[in-house]
């Protein structure tokens, strides 16, 4: 019997499976981390599973790309980023003198970066609006020289909890109960999707 079906003693409920509820999210989260070599390691917030959680689907996607034009990375050099209320940090910039896809607007400009091409024949980039003031914001068509060109290191990554998107666009009856019961072999269950967390 595995963990997420052992059955309640006398002890309270509660606290038994909130405590059961946090190792199967850690463990979920483990093997995501796992799995994408250390990229995605929540996939699963605190509170995501509670003592009605009978079945957890998971896969791991992940966008490794790489730039079309590396930076050197012995150019990474430590500069002011400018926040939003006013301050600035010191952050490591990416930085290169090659010509860049820039278009300039009123107030600020657009700099599309390509990823380098893969196999199947598909073009990624990904695009910066950089405002000309340092508090903000008041498509690219052609490389022009930039100069000392400049951008901090970054991670990108979010979580987005779609189910109500899905319903919206019409896929309704994954949420309705007893719709994966064929699906999968669980006695006396009606099984349905609750949450799927991206």
């Amino acid at each position: 019997m595995n963990k997420w079906n052992v059955q309640c003693s006398n002890h309270d409920p509660y606290i038994y499976y909130a405590f059961q509820a946090v190792e199967v999210t850690n463990d979920v989260n483990l093997w995501a981390e796992k799995e994408t070599n250390g990229l995605i390691k929540e996939i699963l917030s605190p509170g995501s599973v509670n003592n009605l959680t009978r079945l957890i689907f998971a896969n791991a996607l992940y966008f490794k790309g790489a730039w079309n034009q590396p930076f050197d990375p012995s150019k990474t050099k430590y500069y002011d980023f400018h926040i939003h209320n006013g301050s600035s940090v010191k952050v490591p910039f990416m930085t290169s003198k090659k010509d860049q896809f820039i278009r300039a607007f009123d107030g600020f400009k657009v700099l599309c970066i390509p990823y380098e091409q893969g196999g199947d024949k598909r073009r990624f980039s990904m695009y910066f609006f950089l405002p000309n003031a340092k508090d903000g914001l008041s498509l690219c068509h052609s490389k022009v020289k930039v100069g000392d060109f400049r951008i901090p290191r970054f991670n990108v990554s979010f979580g987005l909890e779609t189910s109500n998107m899905l319903k919206e666009l019409g896929v309704v009856s994954p949420f309705s109960r007893g719709s994966l019961t064929k699906m999968v072999d669980y006695p006396n269950q009606d099984l349905y999707i609750s949450h799927i967390f991206h």
